[in-house]
């Protein structure tokens, strides 16, 4: 399969939480994590968020550092990454920053949950639709549209579900974890892979290429994905 190279970007506590119990997007990363995140939406053709992210937590996707933005004109890229949501209904409010912020590319991958009306909206905003005629969207032909769309670099933000199903496709090639100085706690509180879960037999192994301590006590973990 002709397939961008997938990272994964995920910020969590030192007990393995991506968000408080509230579920509403709690701030994590430091003034110096964030930085690098947007070095690294700087570098990539494509980001993508899935349902619950996209439609709660409303992201921009976009690179804030204006002089990052114009390092990408320079290099014949558009200012921002292709905005990429993946969500089973599209139900995305008109004025969500994801359609608005920008500018940028949008695409978005459904499925037939998501209705007539609603598609056509998101059309006469510009918006690329791809459905799937299924009760979930598929990851791989996502990837693969990317691909076509000329996207060769795509990062993942989240949140927990999509993170897991990309992870457990075997579609993912590296994954950066920073770790932050804190506990959230909770049952219900999300961590950074959600989903079903597998068995231990099961598991997704990882290499760990770079270990980086930041000031602020926390650190950056970056994986490789181990493909057999």
């Amino acid at each position: 399969m002709n397939r961008p190279y997938v990272f994964i970007n995920v910020a969590a506590t030192a007990d393995g939480k991506i968000d408080t119990f509230e579920r509403k997007g709690a701030a994590i990363s430091s003034r110096r994590d964030k930085e690098r995140v947007d070095e690294l939406r700087a570098g990539a053709d494509a980001v993508i968020v899935g349902g619950r992210t996209l439609l709660e937590e409303n992201p921009k996707l976009i690179v804030k550092s204006e002089a990052l933005r114009e390092g990408r004109v320079r290099r014949g890229m558009p200012q921002n990454p292709i905005k990429v949501g993946i969500v089973t209904s599209a139900d995305i409010h008109p004025d969500s920053d994801f359609l608005n912020a920008g500018p940028a590319r949008i695409v978005i991958f459904t499925t037939n949950r998501t209705s007539k009306e609603q598609v056509e909206f998101l059309r006469g905003r510009n918006v690329e639709v791809f459905i799937h005629e299924s009760e979930r969207v598929d990851l791989s032909q996502v990837l693969e549209k990317l691909y076509e769309l000329g996207a060769r670099r795509v990062m993942i933000e989240g949140g927990g579900t999509v993170n897991f199903e990309f992870l457990r496709a075997g579609l993912v090639d590296e994954l950066m974890i920073y770790i932050a100085p804190m506990i959230f706690g909770g049952d219900n509180a999300p961590t950074l892979a959600a989903g079903t879960g597998l068995f231990r037999n099961e598991a997704i192994a990882l290499k760990l290429e770079n270990v980086e301590t930041h000031e602020d006590g926390g650190i950056l973990l970056c994986y490789k994905l181990i493909v057999d």
